[in-house]
């Protein structure tokens, strides 16, 4: 095992491939692997200049934004720019109808101004090790899956407590090429994150769900945040001591704009990908999973959808899990569509049968790969009844009927209680109660109610009644197999669907507590429902990925060793990674062609006065009529977002968009619809990543906001011009500037 790894890593680390701008690459492998096709690109950087332990790097402006975006550092006293979507839960919680910061945005004029944020954290990345050899140590080629993952294991759990970091700091290991490769992070995260701007949703959300995943794009789709640090630039809890954190390195902000064929860096945190499946898995996902859970979404968000827009507090209250609940349906849809445009199925399938020929012509391969793929293929058809049945499950009773949910989180007090007595009763309840109360706040069950209805009726025709338990389908036939009749049932005879009414209840004696949850619909509803998925549904599905699991492994291992001169680039698991690329257009279809950059007037020409999706603000308005841009312009023209050829994913969100020289251009934020697929199946023909530019940003903190003390932190630079700053710039902007501090 050793020994054939080893091999995989001098293939993987020292061969040249042709050139291409898909993949997600490890920044301490850059100068190994990449920085001669980037610079031939166009980046002016070296790859220490982006990664670097010894001295400050790009790397050391980038942070993990509350565990599921990307940040950056964009001023020496710890500012961090977002997007308005990252920072969405944060702006939402402290808005109210008094105090709409949603509706009318929010600026900081100063620094006792910022709003703290409870609970939110930002992650800055030490250094990285390659800890592979010790974390294989001892897995041979012959080892089961368990006791595999078994010896893993225990290797990482020594690696950890031998990793050399200062006390403040902590490790995190994960595998890479699907378990074949390990890498360490020393991480250092902060506590202490407050609120320093935002735009009205009408210019962050600006398209909202038509828009999303749409090129053009008119989205001023960013957020201000700044770090607070102890006196030592340490991370600590908040207090009103805490002062701005200092940063090793933060991003000169460029305003010279770009052109066509520019050399882009996106640099941050992506979440997943998995662009090494077979062809069996990819077909499955196009014409089974994706589309069940489309069709479940959409009678929800078309429900939120009418009472969002008939009542403005509704509109508040449900904008943040509307905007979740929304992304990840669209981008199912363009999923499918490009996965279907570009023949995804058939590429693997070509790609496969290559596979199949180089194995069968090596007696060793052969030996060790053989049946590998006819193994796999056995087990996709083997577990999509249970991917279906899964899919229909999490969808429905887990994420889109919200009384189910809840009831589900109620329902495990019985097993803490049961197992643990009433300290464990006491010690769950003690977090639930503050879950539920935020819960409680975006909640109106007379919406739930209505939600119920139509998920049931729809899960009774996906699967069938006899896929579902028995009391729900007796319960529904008591009902004349009327829907809303069993909704308004079961939202009747639950505590839980009163807020005042759920925390008196369980607030009662943890005996009290138990017979109220026995005696609620929901709750029994509910324990009917995960009784049934666990024991008809996800045992089975869980026992055939593990199989699966095991196999794809195998499958990783195996094509790095029968295509030698192929570059593979590990997938995306939220770990920090550079992508490059160009600003470029794209043809999505006959006779359509897409250009780079969209413009204010674009905003203009979408504005529908009133509308939930496509409102502006006045002053926008008169901004763009008195063509009052400032230093920001582009001929007179306002940019508003730009798009490029990088590999992103979700938890690219927020990720700085960088110039050849290291400076920031733009705020990565969404993808174009036709290149969702680029999860499974990255095609430099269709996949787009949409930025904002990030002199749209500037003029909108500046000219709209008025916050001239946001802008002043920052260092404006002319990278490309190096010309003088106009005398009508109101900041001094910088010639030319280093890549770093």
């Amino acid at each position: 095992m050793k020994k054939l790894l080893f091999s995989f890593l001098l293939v993987f680390t020292f061969r040249i491939a042709a050139f291409a701008v898909d993949g997600m690459w490890i920044p301490l492998l850059l100068s190994l692997l990449n920085e001669s096709e980037m610079q031939s690109m166009g980046m002016k950087m070296s790859a220490e200049d982006i990664y670097s332990v010894n001295k400050s790097s790009l790397k050391d402006a980038i942070v993990h934004f509350n565990g599921g975006c990307t940040a950056s550092i964009i001023s020496p006293k710890g500012l961090l720019l977002t997007n308005h979507h990252c920072g969405f839960g944060a702006i939402q919680s402290h808005s109210s109808l008094e105090h709409n910061y949603l509706q009318d945005g929010f600026w900081a004029k100063s620094m006792d101004q910022e709003l703290a944020n409870p609970g939110m954290t930002i992650t800055l990345i030490s250094r990285i090790e390659d800890v592979t050899e010790k974390a294989l140590a001892g897995v041979t080629d012959e080892m089961d899956k368990r006791t595999r993952q078994s010896t893993i294991d225990k290797n990482l759990e020594q690696i950890k407590n031998e990793a050399v970091k200062m006390d403040y700091e902590d490790v995190m290991i994960r595998p890479f090429f699907h378990g074949n490769q390990y890498f360490m992070f020393i991480t250092v995260t902060y506590r202490d994150i407050r609120l320093v701007g935002a735009p009205p949703s009408s210019i962050g959300k600006f398209g909202a769900d038509t828009d999303n995943w749409v090129w053009p794009r008119h989205t001023g789709d960013f957020s201000l945040f700044r770090i607070y640090a102890d006196k030592n630039n340490r991370p600590a809890d908040y207090s009103p001591d805490n002062i701005p954190y200092t940063p090793k390195h933060f991003l000169p902000v460029s305003i010279d704009g770009v052109q066509d064929g520019d050399f882009t860096l996106i640099f941050g945190f992506p979440g997943r990908t998995n662009e090494y499946l077979p062809a069996a898995a990819i077909q499955q996902i196009v014409e089974v999973l994706d589309p069940a859970k489309i069709s479940v979404r959409d009678k929800t968000l078309a429900i939120w959808d009418g009472a969002m827009r008939a009542d403005a507090e509704v509109r508040i209250q449900y904008a943040s899990k509307q905007a979740s609940l929304a992304n990840a349906w669209k981008k199912w849809q363009g999923e499918v569509l490009g996965l279907k445009r570009t023949k995804a199925v058939e590429k693997k399938k070509q790609y496969e049968a290559e596979f199949r020929k180089v194995v069968a012509l090596n007696p060793d391969l052969n030996a060790k790969y053989g049946t590998l793929l006819d193994d796999m293929n056995r087990l996709y058809a083997e577990i999509e009844p249970y991917a279906l049945l899964k899919a229909y499950y999490d969808e429905v009773t887990f994420r889109n009927v919200e009384l189910l949910r809840i009831a589900s989180q109620v329902n495990r007090l019985q097993g803490y209680y049961e197992n643990n007595g009433e300290e464990g009763f006491n010690n769950f309840k003690n977090r639930l109660i503050p879950w539920l109360e935020n819960f409680y706040k975006n909640y109106r069950p007379e919406i739930d109610k209505e939600v119920f209805a139509a998920q049931m009726e729809l899960l009774v025709k996906k699967v069938g009644k006899e896929k579902m338990p028995a009391g729900a389908i007796g319960a529904l036939a008591s009902y004349n197999n009327n829907y809303e009749t069993w909704a308004e049932t079961v939202f009747k005879y639950s505590w839980l669907a009163d807020r005042e009414q759920a925390i008196k209840t369980l607030n009662m004696a943890p005996g009290d507590v138990m017979k109220a949850i026995s005696n609620d619909a929901a709750c029994a509803l509910s324990a009917a429902f995960q009784k049934y998925y666990d024991d008809q549904i996800v045992s089975k599905y869980n026992e055939l990925n593990e199989q699966l699991d095991d196999l794809q492994q195998r499958y990783m291992a195996a094509q790095m060793e029968a295509f030698p001169d192929k570059r593979f680039y590990p997938d995306a698991n939220g770990t920090m990674r550079c992508s490059y690329g160009r600003v470029q257009g794209y043809k999505p279809r006959d006779a359509v062609v897409y250009q780079t950059k969209t413009y204010l007037e674009g905003v203009m020409e979408k504005y529908v006065p009133g509308d939930y999706e496509f409102d502006v603000p006045q002053k926008l308005i008169d901004l763009y009529n008195q063509k009052d841009y400032g230093v920001y312009a582009e001929g007179g023209r306002m940019p508003v977002c730009f798009i490029g050829s990088n590999h992103t994913t979700g938890g690219n969100s927020g990720s700085p968009a960088i110039d050849a020289h290291g400076n920031l251009i733009g705020l990565n934020f969404d993808r174009v619809w036709e290149g969702t697929m680029s999860d499974y199946n990255f095609d430099e023909r269709l996949c787009r990543n949409i930025m904002v530019d990030v002199r749209y940003i500037l003029f909108l903190i500046d000219k709209f906001a008025g916050a001239e003390n946001i802008v002043r932190e920052m260092k404006l630079v002319r990278p490309k011009t190096a010309s003088k700053p106009d005398n009508k710039t109101r900041f001094k902007v910088k010639e030319r500037q280093a890549p770093r501090e």
